[in-house]
């Protein structure tokens, strides 16, 4: 079953927009696709930061170094 997709409209300066036709273009996607996947982006970083501070504060400050991380996951030697 499709998802129900809205429309928005953004507004950009012209020389923007033509910077995202031409990187669009140069991605092999169309302008549309390159500006839903720079949002979509966005907001995994933006979810990935809110995670990683909510680690931290749960951690109460604790944290460890990526050597016991490895060591941990048996990646290290």
């Amino acid at each position: 079953m499709a998802l129900a997709t809205k429309s928005t409209t953004i507004r950009f300066d012209r020389s923007v927009l033509e910077l995202i036709h031409k990187q669009a273009k140069l991605d092999g996607v169309t302008s549309t696709d390159f500006m839903r996947q720079a949002v979509l982006e966005k907001l995994e970083d933006s979810l990935d930061y809110q995670d990683a501070v909510k680690n931290i504060r749960n951690s109460g400050g604790k944290t460890i170094s990526r050597d016991e991380i490895k060591r941990q996951l048996g990646l290290s030697k």
